[in-house]
């Protein structure tokens, strides 16, 4: 292991200034681009905690446009807009599915984003999607695609895109214009389903969905996807403990479908771990251990997986046999590794529980480099509590999605050189306590405090943040003065 002082080319993003560690927008961005990271993973530079962003100031609640409900706390000059709310009328006529996740914009235009979303349902309830784009006709879960306008600010119509999945978590955006689904799930035939499930499936911003499985990419309890624009690789995360991160080198670039070749992470670096697998005790390396220092680096070689479909440990269904694959031949581990996302030549990844206090890492990879660096540890539940998804903004910073026991969820800003801060809070609440019993227009009441639940699915596309919460299930258009700080 080593430390280093670059995770990101040195000429490809804004550096924070130095007076307050933040990235600015404008001319002082501009002015900034060659300048170095010398603070990023120097050690230079701790990380640091801060109440609310100096330059955003601290959040106070701000009605919904839509509803006119101050559903989420922001800094002040922020608003936003609610839509496809669970139980919505969609334009076909079918209701929203519940339990929004993974999100992002996959095709745009100067009038119209299309963006996909997860629904993380499980269950044996029947498809909510038209049977021509359902997989499994039994299974509950999928995506929908949503249209929004980026000039007026208007949502404008929402369909069902892919159905009959399980457990859509996360998943990600491809550089083609589609959307990466991904189950996270080890049910399938073994427990009632007609298919097997633990697949990623492929989801176009228009046109029909082609519901199969892309089984060369891994059947594991997937969470999301990232692709590499310069390769065509795409990473993936596993919400497990251990859990791997792969690499799918496809036949073709773009055309997944067609096949390809998946790998595991390895580091160059003792192990410091073992786990057994049918009686033998084979030695990993487990990033999420207590001791490492924010910028520790590590070199990475990749492993073979010779059968990707392989669901299960040997004879059992016991779920762990793609991972299996990897930990025999010594590959790394993360603790619960969940959001991935792709920024300015770098794979961001959260793992979930790692780290001394368990409350989350966030790591980049760097393909080019063949490196992998903790840009980030969480030192506690009140600093951030489990990151989850995460995505790089356009002013070059990350957003994180809390996934944790707090009782009010957050979205945080992560800058470059290691600052977090508090940008929005989960205000929602129709309790008796709160705003009270609230029916949509579709008939669907809402009566409880959900400030709890996650956010998921946060996307940026220029001066828009799209992000859902989880439940009761909502999706958020939101907009300011994002120049004025690190977002």
């Amino acid at each position: 292991m080593k430390k280093t002082d670059l995770i990101l080319p040195p000429t490809s993003a804004p550096v924070s200034p130095a007076r307050r560690g933040f990235l600015r927008g404008g001319a002082a961005a501009a002015a900034a681009v060659a300048m170095p990271f010398e603070l990023l993973g120097s050690g230079a530079a701790h990380a640091v905690q801060l109440p609310f962003s100096p330059d955003y100031g601290p959040l106070v609640d701000v009605m919904d446009g839509s509803t006119g409900y101050p559903l989420l706390r922001l800094p002040e000059g922020f608003k936003y807009w609610s839509f496809g709310w669970t139980g919505d009328l969609m334009a076909e006529g079918i209701a929203t599915p519940g339990s929004h996740d993974g999100m992002a914009v996959v095709e745009a235009s100067a009038n119209k984003l299309v963006l996909v979303r997860n629904h993380e349902r499980t269950g044996k309830t029947g498809s909510f999607a038209p049977a021509k784009m359902s997989y499994d006709p039994i299974a509950t879960g999928g995506t929908t695609n949503l249209t929004f306008n980026p000039r007026t600010g208007q949502w404008l119509s929402a369909f069902a895109s892919l159905g009959g999945t399980l457990t859509n978590c996360a998943g990600g955006p491809t550089p083609w214009g589609s959307w990466l689904s991904c189950e996270e799930t080890s049910n399938g035939l073994h427990s009632g389903y007609t298919k097997s499930h633990g697949w990623v499936f492929e989801v176009p911003a228009t046109g029909a969905t082609n519901p199969q499985p892309l089984t060369d990419m891994g059947a594991f309890s997937h969470e999301a996807c990232a692709v590499d624009p310069v390769t065509g690789y795409v990473y993936e995360t596993e919400d497990s403990t251990p859990s791997g991160l792969y690499r799918f080198i496809p036949n073709v670039k773009g055309r997944l479908n067609q096949g390809g070749r998946l790998q595991m992470m390895k580091l160059k670096v003792a192990a410091n771990a073992s786990t057994t697998i049918a009686g033998t005790a084979y030695p990993y390396f487990d990033t999420g251990v207590a001791g490492f220092a924010n910028g520790i680096t590590w070199d990475v070689e990749w492993v073979d997986i010779a059968d990707p479909t392989a669901m299960f440990l040997p004879g059992t269904t016991t779920y762990g046999g793609v991972r299996a694959q990897g930990l025999r031949q010594g590959a790394c581990s993360f603790r619960r590794g969940e959001g991935a996302w792709y920024g300015n030549g770098v794979i961001y990844i959260c793992s979930t529980s790692g780290g001394a206090t368990g409350k989350g890492q966030i790591f980049g990879y760097d393909p080019r480099r063949e490196t992998l660096t903790l840009v980030y540890e969480s030192t506690g539940a009140g600093v951030c509590d489990g990151p989850d998804n995460v995505a790089w903004s356009p002013r070059g910073s990350l957003i994180l999605c809390e996934d944790g026991g707090a009782a009010v969820k957050r979205l945080h800003g992560l800058t470059v050189d290691g600052t977090i801060f508090p940008f929005c809070e989960n205000n929602v609440d129709f309790s008796a306590s709160g705003f009270g019993p609230y029916t949509r227009p579709s008939g669907t009441r809402f009566s409880a405090n959900a400030k709890s639940q996650e956010f998921c699915g946060a996307t940026f596309h220029n001066e828009w943040l799209f992000v859902n919460i989880q439940t009761p299930g909502i999706t958020f258009a939101i907009t300011g003065p994002w120049d004025n700080g690190a977002l």
